[in-house]
């Protein structure tokens, strides 16, 4: 088993499952309080168990996010909570509050993990943790692959580092755009994501963007593919991916190519051919990417001011269900529109291959010319024995 975790984001059950099918040996997810990422953090206490016991007996881990920071009215039942978190097996918690840190420590089992909010970017505040008793560190964003080499060398903690995804154009995230814009507090489980609007820009009465034309604050995505390596090099434990409001078939994208980027150097000490991985990345994301801080202070080839150059792909066009190993029927729940007798690319978590598409039919009988309606469920011929989480794409 590898000795490095790949942590991939889980915004319910179902990515949950993609995520660690296609090779993340450990998932973050969102309970129903004390999380981040409101909108993607519908994880009931049932759903916590049913997402440890999948997890586990896949040899992954479950760790939870519970990171907004916390007014008064948000501490009713905070104990509770961790306890039932405990009961339900998961591995341990992502926190930024010392008060939640010291509480779990002392009347649970659970892993502590610091988080990213904690803005950690020195040894001195890793010894403080480690004084503490906590077992992980989330590095800040805002280091450099030289920091980074610095404060693994004067800690014998675990550090977390991000390596894929969205990245705030506020420092570790406390930015107060969204609460200032909407009333939606970014520290508590709101962003409104205010950077990312188009925006006029003026310089008194004169508008300077051309007509038509918008601009955005907000920072390319985080991509860290060539970075890999020396990361590993380091001693990182833990490569994280954003992304709990991600779609399904991205969650499997970037993980599958995270997965095979490095298991590839662990196994052989070089990564023969870059550009086989960022050909996978490209088939997922539809943001220009960046490589953050790793590369020392920013500059602006890391921001995106036209948002015009963010296009959705729609490459993924169905999720497979079920097989029929007699009648060699396929069953699938289409995401995007496609047409019979075309080529699709099956997206596995050990390969890719392509197959033909002939008629397709809905689970009436029914002769289709189109999949055109989202989660409908169309059945086809195919020779090739597909699995439950296979994913088909436009070539």
């Amino acid at each position: 088993m590898t000795r490095f975790e790949l942590l991939a984001p889980a915004g319910d059950l179902e990515k949950l499952k993609v995520a660690i099918l296609y090779g993340a040996n450990a998932v973050f997810i969102g309970g129903e309080k004390f999380s981040l990422r409101s909108r993607a953090s519908n994880f009931t206490i049932s759903d916590i168990k049913e997402a440890c016991d999948f997890a586990h007996s896949h040899n992954a881990k479950v760790h939870v996010t519970c990171n907004i920071v916390m007014h008064n009215i948000d501490l009713e039942g905070l104990l509770n909570y961790l306890k039932a978190l405990e009961a339900c097996g998961v591995d341990a918690i992502i926190t930024s509050s010392l008060y939640m840190m010291k509480l779990a420590l002392d009347n649970t089992n659970l892993e502590v993990h610091v988080s990213t909010q904690e803005s950690t970017t020195n040894s001195l505040a890793l010894r403080f943790y480690e004084e503490l008793g906590l077992k992980r560190v989330v590095l800040a964003r805002e280091l450099s692959l030289d920091e980074i080499s610095e404060v693994r060398k004067k800690t014998t903690k675990e550090l977390e580092v991000f390596i894929h995804g969205g990245m705030c154009a506020s420092y570790s995230g406390r930015c107060m755009l969204s609460n200032n814009m909407t009333n939606r507090d970014a520290n508590r489980g709101g962003c409104a994501h205010s950077c990312r609007w188009n925006y006029d820009l003026y310089e008194g009465d004169t508008k300077l963007n051309p007509a038509g034309d918008y601009f955005s604050m907000s920072s390319k995505d985080l991509c860290a593919i060539h970075e890999i390596p020396r990361l590993m090099d380091i001693g990182i434990n833990s490569f994280k991916i954003e992304g709990r409001m991600k779609s399904l078939h991205y969650v499997a994208s970037i993980t599958n190519t995270y997965r095979k980027l490095i298991d590839e150097y662990e196994s052989t000490g070089k990564i023969a051919d870059f550009g086989i991985y960022e050909e996978m990345i490209n088939k997922a994301e539809n943001r220009l990417t960046g490589t953050g801080f790793l590369r020392g202070n920013t500059t602006v080839k890391e921001q995106l001011y036209d948002l015009n150059l963010t296009v959705p792909t729609k490459a993924f066009v169905g999720l497979v269900l079920d097989y029929d190993k007699e009648t060699k029927t396929v069953l699938i729940e289409q995401r995007n529109f496609f047409k019979p007798f075309t080529k699709l690319e099956v997206f596995t978590p050990a390969k890719t291959f392509v197959i033909d598409v002939k008629e397709i039919y809905d689970c009436d009988g029914n002769l289709l010319d189109a999949a055109r309606h989202p989660l409908e469920h169309i059945k086809f011929q195919c020779d090739y024995e597909l699995k439950p989480y296979d994913m088909l794409r436009l070539l």
